[in-house]
């Protein structure tokens, strides 16, 4: 018997997590440094230089609260929702959107899942754009796009929707070199139509077809087929093979609406029931197929969250020396930690501060003399 983690397994716990911040008996997150030591084969193993690596066993956990200088609590508005930086390049080859990747159905990169893709990227003006069709694995080539338009668009030969964009706040706390915060763009959100068909792809290109252009509809579970208001696309054959399919939102060419299967029935002669739609000829040949590739759960751009796989949380602690004294700016720390409903010394209760000291701490009313940094001071009476 064979399992899998889902990518709704992954959001699941993604946004019980993000929620346990600001619910109602929510959890206290802090931020904790320590180790303040150097690294060394008698003590704690490995050097500065190469450092151990972490277990996560019992007494690593003892140690690292022995080892601990200071805590910061993560406040609710110090959390988002991240995903993969992906930027983008030119002459790049992008994967697509697709409803049905698997093992037995890769994406142009190689990718068995979705998620694991490059159907998304970021611009240099930090906005997001999700891929809807790349022209058959062709690379991009084009400028960056810059449209922030609600209903697909194609440039440098691929289909892009707008998703979001990174503000400038964001840009400055959240942005690595490896991870980028997601939000949804209302907006984008509102326009979003639910099972409409954002592409089209050849899966035959048939033989001996009759050349022209032809308008099928898609029959499935969504808006009626064969009338204006069902998804239809466009089919170029040139050279007696199909040589393009494409669907949007202009004349006859459309995207429909509640589909979550469909397909297209090339064995005979277009008829629509609509009689604003002119009824077409059979194309004729053989063999030719083409499938649908049909959108996300309330349609592209509605969460972006969830469409492009913002599984992973990002949290933002700023350590500073003002933080009640509990912070020195010179202190050297090796360990970072995240610290889940940490209690106050001494007590059963929940730290709820801002920050705290995790050691013994001496302030002095006056001067007591010179000392240089790491100097040991012991009590001699």
């Amino acid at each position: 018997m064979t399992a899998i983690i889902t990518e709704k397994f992954r959001s699941h716990n993604a946004n019980q997590f993000y929620e346990s911040f600001t619910e109602a008996s929510g959890n206290a997150y802090y931020l904790m440094i320590g180790k303040p030591n150097a690294f060394s084969s008698a003590t704690s193993g490995g050097s500065d230089d190469s450092p151990p690596t972490p277990a996560d066993d019992i007494s690593s956990e003892f140690y690292t609260w022995d080892s601990a200088v200071a805590a910061k609590k993560i406040a609710s508005t110090d959390i988002v929702y991240a995903l993969p930086r992906r930027d983008f390049v030119n002459s790049t080859v992008y994967d697509m959107y697709e409803d049905n990747i698997s093992s037995s159905n890769p994406t142009t990169s190689g990718a068995t899942n979705l998620f694991d893709s490059t159907f998304f990227f970021r611009t240099s003006d930090n906005r997001i754009y999700k891929v809807l069709d790349n022209n058959s694995g062709a690379a991009y080539s084009g400028a960056e796009p810059t449209s922030e338009s609600t209903t697909s668009f194609v440039l440098g030969g691929y289909t892009l929707l707008y998703m979001y964009s990174i503000t400038a706040s964001e840009q400055a706390t959240y942005l690595t070199t490896d991870f980028m915060p997601v939000s949804t763009d209302t907006t984008v959100s509102a326009a979003a139509v639910d099972g409409s068909i954002g592409s089209i792809i050849i899966t035959n290109t048939g033989s001996g077809l009759t050349n022209g252009t032809y308008y099928a509809a898609v029959y499935g579970d969504g808006t009626s087929a064969g009338t204006s208001s069902g998804a239809i696309i466009k089919i170029t054959v040139s050279s007696s093979v199909i040589s393009a399919v494409s669907t949007g939102n202009t004349g006859v060419q459309q995207a429909g609406a509640g589909y979550t299967f469909g397909t297209v029935n090339l064995g005979s002669g277009f008829t629509f029931s609509d009689a604003a739609l002119t009824s077409a000829s059979a194309i004729g040949g053989s063999s030719a197929a083409i499938s649908v590739v049909i959108s996300p759960k309330n349609g592209h751009g509605y969460d972006a969250v969830s469409e492009l796989g913002g599984h992973y949380i990002m949290l933002h602690a700023s350590l500073e020396g003002a933080d009640n004294d509990d912070f020195l700016t010179g202190n050297d720390f090796r360990n970072i930690n995240l610290v889940v409903d940490p209690t106050t010394y001494g007590t059963a209760t929940v730290g709820s501060a801002s920050s705290y000291r995790t050691t013994y701490a001496m302030k002095f009313s006056g001067s007591p003399g010179t000392f240089t940094a790491d100097e040991v001071i012991t009590q001699t009476n």
